[in-house]
């Protein structure tokens, strides 16, 4: 165990080794998910985030090697959005989803939302996001906010594309105003879910998806453990938001795909069902949502 975790320190969290998934020891990066079974569906990451620049080519080379099947880039800024087209360009297994975060829609203008509208027509644009509200940050007035995050759910509607929403310190008004919006007619996940079970059920009643990611792992995430608990499989994606919330036993550390295991086993321990049936299940989900095959 010494031995390995100075490895994992040499490294830096998320590095692999240049060997087969074969002759990678358990100890040294967890229990991987065997390729030809177990393929992971990875719905929420940012590799485009300066977190990666040292070794991002390398990384996401391994991933499909290692039990990662899909990745899909999620654009949060308008510079995000340019580099997701990149990533989805370069690795055939790597999908984008374009939209502009809550933070930063103070960017946006009818320009922009154009130019997004292109980049949406690519065939590997599979979701607008990630779009909504963030009242914990507050950068950009609540009205700005709702302005852009209405504006971007009409341009989905216009693309027949899935949403992929985030809402923090924002239950209320991120519920009304997809209610408002008739958003029940789009398709779409409540990305890093971290609301009441109520409101869960109320989003899962509108066909939405709950994104689960590292913070199921934490032990005092008593709330989101409950909403998975009761949740239907066939409502739960996994995602890491990576660079992000990485999961238990790497809390704090930067966040990759590679973790997306350990929420998988969580999922696992707190519905009572394999590790196989939870990424299998979440797998289909995400290939339903998304439409990748």
């Amino acid at each position: 165990m010494q031995k390995s975790a100075k490895i994992r320190e040499n490294f830096l969290i998320c590095k692999l080794q240049q060997t087969s998934i074969g002759k990678m020891k358990i100890g040294l990066w967890g229990s991987f998910p065997k390729k030809e079974k177990e393929m992971i569906f990875e719905t929420h990451a940012h590799y485009d985030d300066e977190a990666f620049d040292g070794d991002r080519d390398s990384l996401i080379w391994a991933m499909h090697e290692h039990g990662i099947d899909t990745i899909i880039n999620v654009g949060a800024s308008l510079r995000g959005v340019r580099e997701t087209v990149t990533l989805m360009e370069r690795y055939p297994f790597v999908y984008g989803a374009i939209g502009v975060h809550p933070d930063e829609v103070g960017d946006l203008d009818e320009e922009k939302i154009a130019w997004m509208r292109k980049l949406c027509e690519k065939e590997k644009t599979v979701a607008v996001g990630e779009i909504g509200l963030d009242y914990y940050w507050d950068k950009e007035s609540h009205e700005i906010q709702k302005k852009w995050f209405v504006r971007q759910m009409d341009l989905a509607k216009e693309m027949s594309l899935p949403i992929i929403v985030h809402s923090r310190n924002a239950a209320k008004d991120t519920m009304d105003l997809m209610k408002a919006e008739r958003a029940d007619y789009l398709r779409g996940v409540i990305h890093c879910y971290s609301y009441s079970l109520e409101h869960a059920k109320e989003y899962m009643n509108m066909g939405y998806y709950l994104g689960i990611g590292g913070v199921v792992t934490f032990k005092n995430a008593k709330k989101l453990k409950e909403v998975v608990e009761y949740a239907p499989l066939d409502y739960l994606l996994l995602e890491t938001d990576s660079p992000y919330l990485a999961p238990e036993p790497y809390r704090g550390k930067r966040n990759c795909s590679l973790y997306l295991n350990y929420v998988a086993e969580e999922i696992a321990r707190i519905k009572k069902i394999s590790y196989e049936e939870v990424v299998e299940t979440t797998k289909k989900n995400a290939q339903k949502l998304f439409g990748v095959k």
